[in-house]
């Protein structure tokens, strides 16, 4: 499932600040000492700028005595704010519009974080594409959990994790064959009737010469998978790479593994979709939470 994602869950607190009258030098030497990025002007309990690396550098190259400078000489006036509950899309859209890489949280005029394209990255997957996973998983014992409603004596899934959650190095895989009614209950379900899909004689006139399944069909295998992983896996992100169709009546496997994890119950996970001959037909990339079950008794 897709849940939306605040601001105020990925936010950086406390942020550091600066006075406008402090010497350029001081901004420098905080934000190596501190290993930051930026640091928020407050004037009188208002924010009335933002001071970078990149600003500090270019001073730095400057002709002149920049060691003469205050903060409020160097500072962007123009400060692009977000507030705390706005969800991280519509970050990133500001961040882009704003053609800048810091984001002030501010709450009822107070400054309560700091969001940066760093951080939004770790959530939003096409932003700072995921490394492929290395080494081998952990092989454990395989096991069972009351995460799915039921299963299906066609359906087949391997998960190697522990039951009390996910770490990295785990991985999941889910195999089923998608049939002729599958695609036509998906095709009214979703209201995707592309002939393409469903009517042959059309199809063989395309360039796949044939009727192929619908590819978020396909896609959502991964999410079967990722329902197989130990605990409740809520989906944040998922960026996918479609790489070749799949034909009617085909058995496709999805592979999942979590590669990274990104903050306490957030993980990365690299996601793959292979056709019956093991040829890669999607893949891509995901950010989950992953929350205990419930309990239901």
């Amino acid at each position: 499932m897709l849940v939306p994602l605040p601001v105020r869950e990925i936010m950086r607190t406390p942020v550091e600040t600066i006075g406008p009258d402090a010497p350029v030098i001081e901004a420098a030497k905080r934000l190596r000492d501190k290993d930051i990025g930026s640091l928020v002007v407050e004037s009188d309990g208002d924010c009335v700028g933002i001071i970078t690396e990149s600003d500090i550098v270019a001073v730095t190259a400057a002709e002149g005595d920049t060691r003469a400078l205050s903060v409020g000489d160097v500072m962007a006036e123009t400060l692009v704010t977000v507030g705390p509950d706005v969800d991280i899309e519509t970050a990133v859209d500001r961040l882009r519009t704003n053609n800048v890489k810091k984001l002030p949280v501010i709450e009822e005029g107070e400054l309560v974080g700091i969001v940066t394209t760093t951080d939004i990255s770790d959530y939003i997957p096409h932003l700072a594409r995921a490394g492929g996973a290395t080494g081998e998983p952990s092989q454990r014992e395989r096991f069972t959990r009351p995460d799915t409603l039921y299963e299906d004596e066609d359906w087949t899934f391997e998960s190697y994790g522990t039951v009390d959650g996910i770490d990295v190095g785990d991985h999941v895989q889910f195999s089923k064959t998608i049939t002729q009614g599958d695609v036509e209950a998906f095709a009214e379900a979703s209201g995707d009737t592309n002939r393409l899909h469903l009517d042959a004689g059309f199809a063989a006139g395309t360039r796949f010469g044939r009727r192929i399944v619908h590819g978020t069909l396909v896609s959502g295998l991964i999410s079967a998978a990722l329902a197989r992983l130990p605990g409740l896996t809520i989906y944040l992100s998922q960026e996918l790479s479609y790489q070749g169709p799949v034909d009617i009546d085909e058995e496709v496997t999805a592979r999942c593994e979590v590669v990274e994890r990104i903050q306490d119950n957030r993980f990365r996970l690299a996601t793959a979709v292979d056709d019956s001959e093991g040829n890669c037909v999607i893949e891509g990339d995901a950010v989950v939470i992953s929350d205990p079950i419930p309990d239901t008794a």
